[in-house]
């Protein structure tokens, strides 16, 4: 009997052979067949790697470090390994501004990629710098198989302007400069000379982690030094360090732990600084939480840009795993791929897991359901770092720091206009005046203060007249500002707060992760409204409240403060309204 089908009560016969050869069809896997020169390829790449879901990331790096680029043969080769649809490792390939996803032509061939890349950071610090010169002249002084391009802020706000030569950084460059770097072959960046575990270990080193894991400090007085320090997160969230740690502790086991080393926030630096130059201070405060809270692994994320501090990572890992001091909870390095959004903690654990670095919806929060769904402790490079200082030297040490009624210190990366720039420690709350003046050695020659960004480009911008303000947590809200992540980016007269909002706006734009249509939309559009000599002020403060009010997270949150603080400090700037 022939098979038949129903369409609006019509009964159609079918053909005796249609049904075989549906089946005939549905054997044959769907999407891009996989070739099997690209599957050797991508074998040969990975042999050292577990074929992990969560190394899918990771998979991606090696794949590119080794071929510079990812094509569709080699990420549908990826797929078939680890067990994915094609079209999951493709979106993660294409999220990521350090992943280059080539398809093939027409003929099946595809194109080879550059020799070689070299990033210019268009960063509003290097933008101040002659970035756009250093654009705009480097292409005709390099082989044409060379490419360049602009890229968002690489975390060397104090040396600017920089370059990137594949993976060294070029400090202060000049088309020259780079053309000789290029020339020259010098395309990695080197391990800084940082204290070394041998070192750190003679001079007392994780002395402090073996009290703590043999019992000789309680767990209780360890929580209780952290709540008297007063030591909150300074990623730029400022929640308080101890009350973190107790409400992880409080969650069921198995705990884990991330940390946060992403750093992407234009014209912040310091983590990157204290890095290279002490890691084991980091790592043994990072140990001391993980005892305190209980955590079974940790999981480190550090931004792509900073090669040479992950290599000396790597390196002081394996020093400290090969002699460890206590038994060691599993600790895991991972790679970031050049996406701001990543430094938001939810984004960031998406990104550990392999995944697109896309902000999670709370609740339930990172501490109750965070890294493969378990409770986990999220914290930032710098809090980790003083971990030891203030167990050591007690908690009054650090809150007796600290100026105009503020409690601790600060660690305050400062760019821009100033004679030094650098991470500068000083007591928080210092006011910009004191700091530009006691610690940066003045304006640089030539320049008066004019305004400034107290928290990277999320943070806003206040004029010279606000200059007296205290730089701490809580105290620059009510001028539409926050000192976030203590980014600190310092303009003069010569610059326009006009021109630092439209750098900043599109930065924001590119970097958007896409997921909420407030953000993904408004940003794109309030870039183009600025990009007018003339503002539409009323559309462009709607515009404003709807992505306060309607972002998922904080980066489309915070975007619309370079545009509100332009209205509200420095309207006098602008066109007058047509």
């Amino acid at each position: 009997m022939p098979h038949t089908t129903t369409m609006n009560s019509t009964v159609i016969p079918l053909r005796p052979a249609q049904a075989p050869d549906r089946e005939r069809r549905r054997r044959a896997p769907k999407g891009r067949q996989v070739d099997p020169r690209a599957l050797q390829d991508v074998r040969e790449t990975l042999a050292e790697l577990p074929l992990r879901r969560d190394l899918l990331i990771e998979h991606l790096h090696a794949l590119q470090d080794r071929f510079r680029q990812l094509t569709t043969a080699h990420l549908a080769a990826l797929a078939q390994l680890l067990r994915l649809s094609q079209a999951e490792v493709y979106e993660v390939a294409s999220f990521y501004h350090h992943f280059d996803v080539v398809r093939e032509n027409a003929d099946g061939s595809f194109d080879a990629p550059p020799r070689l890349t070299v990033r210019v950071c268009a960063g509003l610090s290097c933008e101040l710098a002659g970035a756009r010169g250093l654009l705009q002249r480097l292409p005709a002084l390099l082989d044409a198989d060379v490419r360049v391009v602009a890229a968002p802020c690489v975390g060397r706000c104090a040396e600017a302007p920089v370059a990137v030569v594949h993976q060294r950084p070029v400090p202060q460059a000049t088309p020259e400069s780079v053309a000789d770097e290029v020339a020259a072959g010098r395309i990695r960046d080197e391990l800084p000379p940082a204290i070394g575990y041998d070192t750190y270990r003679a001079a007392g080193g994780y002395r402090l982690l073996q009290d703590c894991v043999q019992g000789r400090r309680d767990v209780e007085a360890v929580l209780q030094a952290m709540d008297d320090a007063g030591l909150r997160g300074l990623g730029g969230a400022g929640f308080p360090a101890g009350r973190k740690w107790r409400i992880v502790r409080a969650e069921p086991a198995p705990r884990l732990m991330a940390v946060n080393i992403d750093e992407g926030e234009p014209g912040t630096f310091k983590d990157r600084h204290y890095l290279e130059r002490d890691p084991h201070r980091f790592l043994e405060g990072m140990l001391v939480a993980a005892w305190a809270v209980g955590v079974e692994a940790v999981y480190i994320y550090l931004r792509d840009e900073y090669h040479g501090c992950r290599g000396l990572l790597q390196a002081e890992l394996a020093r400290l795993q090969a002699d460890p001091p206590v038994p060691l909870p599993r600790i895991e390095l991972r790679r970031g791929a050049g996406a701001y959004i990543c430094g938001e903690e939810s984004a960031m654990i998406e990104s550990i897991e392999g995944k697109r670095g896309m902000p999670r919806l709370r609740p339930p929060y990172v501490a109750q359901a965070g890294l493969f769904g378990r409770p986990t402790l999220e914290h930032n490079f710098e809090t980790l770092y003083w971990v030891r200082e203030i167990l050591e030297r007690g908690p009054q040490w650090f809150a007796s720091h600290g100026r105009h009624g503020r409690r601790g210190l600060r660690s305050f990366s400062v760019s821009g206009r100033v004679r030094r720039p650098g991470v500068h420690l000083a007591p928080a709350g210092i006011t910009l005046r004191e700091l530009i003046d006691e610690h940066c050695g003045g304006m640089a020659e030539g320049h008066e203060l004019y305004a400034y960004l107290p928290g990277g480009a999320s943070g806003g911008i206040l004029p010279a007249r606000l200059a007296d303000l205290p730089l701490d947590f809580d105290t620059l809200q009510p001028h539409g500002c926050f000192i976030g992540s203590a980014a600190i980016i310092v303009l003069s007269q010569h610059d326009r707060a006009v021109d630092a909002a439209r750098n900043l706006m599109r930065f924001f734009e590119d970097e958007s992760c896409g997921q909420c249509t407030p953000c993904r939309v408004g940003t794109a559009k309030a870039r183009r409204l600025i990009e007018q000599e003339r503002w539409d002020v009323a559309l462009l403060t709607q515009l404003s409240q709807v992505m306060r009010d309607a972002s998922i997270c904080g980066l489309g949150q915070a975007a619309p403060n370079p545009i509100d603080c332009v209205l509200k400090y420095f309207a006098h700037e602008l066109e007058p309204a047509a």
